[in-house]
């Protein structure tokens, strides 16, 4: 829906939208793992605690921690997957739809024809028509300007024809009939040709009228792997090095005199010279600051490239790892709430879901812009919930805690909230 207007009237074929739709799905579904961990999570733990399984479990012996042993495998194991998907898999997709989505905004529409207008979508042709019948596709009355040689001018009327694409939709062809072609030089004036033609073919060209994708394209940091970007880090850092010390020559040359030179320049300086020897300095300075804050720039956009694949290497270890800490939060807020439905769940996973999406697009901005690192841009939020989920865990585990969702009831309308107590009513 995102990217459907670009799409609509450009006469895709059903395969290239579904490939883009494929495509486009990748970084959707490193998103949706983690949160499903959590609703999953949330809602296995809540049927438990509601059916007062979970109270059975503890009289009998099984702490809050061995119910939590296979879950915390399994989100390991999916944690993995995804790591595996993120690095491997999510980097062409990107790139695939990148180059997909390109391609098909470059697309022009199919050539439409109106009558009483001039249409000059095909390059280097004006094409005008009188009348057209939508059923047989058949044109009446056609005037064609053509202007691919520059030198002449070469005008093309037909009482009909019919207009058509090539089987490899390379060449738009019109096949006229009962017509003209006048001819003349602008180079001499008194040169004019007429021919009148019974059957006659105009093949133009229609490149920007077929979609034709493309083969490669260069890689962004979300295109790239993550031995992929620490390759590209490593020569960023060296060359971030090269400008860093081409700075600090710069600044020793230009800010820094011994005695020696100090007390040469003051010998050269007389009331004849001073002002000439001003004039140069000053010209020296600004010149300087020029030399010096280009080298800085470059010292800046370096840090900044740095910054900008280092968060995405840390990214794709940091969604992974949510899966394991949204484990930790579920299983002791499942049993807090006592509900194993879906609503539940999902409302309480949205919510941390949607905190967490927030750490997660500030830490990323804000790293890029070097207010702090970018292992606590895109971990702050894992590092968070997992203390989080470790006192929760911790506390469930000592003693039954409940929550109730009577502030989400009183958000719910009225008639909603009736509805759904008649329905449990007839269930029970």
């Amino acid at each position: 829906m995102k990217f459907a207007d670009r799409l609509v009237g450009k006469g895709l074929d059903t395969w290239i939208i579904t490939k883009l739709v494929v495509f486009n799905l990748s970084w959707m579904l490193v998103l949706v793992v983690p949160m499903a961990s959590l609703v999953a999570t949330l809602m296995a733990f809540g049927n438990l605690s509601q059916n007062n399984e979970v109270t059975i479990m503890k009289s009998s012996g099984v702490s809050l921690y061995k119910m939590m042993i296979a879950p915390f495998i399994t989100s390991i194991v999916v944690a993995y997957l995804l790591f595996v998907f993120n690095n491997d898999v999510l980097p062409d997709a990107n790139h695939q739809a990148k180059i997909l989505m390109g391609d098909i905004s470059r697309k022009k529409p199919t050539l439409s024809l109106e009558p009483g207008f001039f249409s000059q979508e095909v390059s280097n042709y004006a094409i005008l028509v009188r009348e057209i019948d939508e059923t047989t596709n058949k044109l009446s009355q056609v005037v064609i300007y053509d202007y691919t040689n520059p030198s002449k001018i070469n005008v093309v009327t037909a009482r009909e024809g019919f207009i058509y694409f090539s089987p490899d939709q390379s060449k738009l062809i019109m096949d006229l009939r009962e017509g003209e072609i006048h001819e003349s030089d602008i180079k001499s004036s008194g040169m004019y040709r007429k021919i009148v033609f019974e059957k006659h073919k105009i093949a133009m060209n229609a490149n920007q009228f077929s979609f034709q994708q493309s083969a490669s394209g260069i890689r962004g940091e979300r295109e790239l792997s993550i031995e992929a970007m620490e390759v590209i880090v490593d020569s960023l850092d060296k060359q971030r090095a090269k400008y860093v010390n081409g700075l600090q020559k710069e600044t020793n040359k230009y800010f820094f005199m011994d005695s020696t030179a100090r007390q040469t320049v003051q010998t050269l300086i007389t009331p004849q010279t001073e002002k000439l020897i001003y004039v140069r300095v000053l010209d020296k300075i600004k010149s300087t600051k020029n030399i010096v804050l280009s080298n800085y720039r470059r010292v800046e956009w370096s840090e900044r490239e740095i910054e900008k694949y280092e968060v995405e290497i840390y990214k794709k270890y940091a969604l992974p790892a949510a899966c394991i800490v949204f484990v930790l939060i579920g299983a002791p807020l499942g049993i807090m709430v006592r509900r194993g439905g879906f609503g539940a769940a999902a409302s309480i996973s949205l919510a941390f879901f949607l905190l967490y999406w927030a750490f997660l697009i500030g830490g990323e901005k804000l790293a890029e812009r070097d207010f702090f690192s970018p292992f606590i841009g895109m971990w702050a939020a894992n590092i968070l919930l997992f203390i989080m989920g470790i006192l929760l865990t911790i506390k469930t585990n000592k003693e039954t805690v409940t929550i109730q969702l009577t502030l989400l009831k009183k958000l719910i309308p009225k008639k909603l909230r009736n509805r759904y107590k008649n329905v449990n009513d007839e269930n029970f």
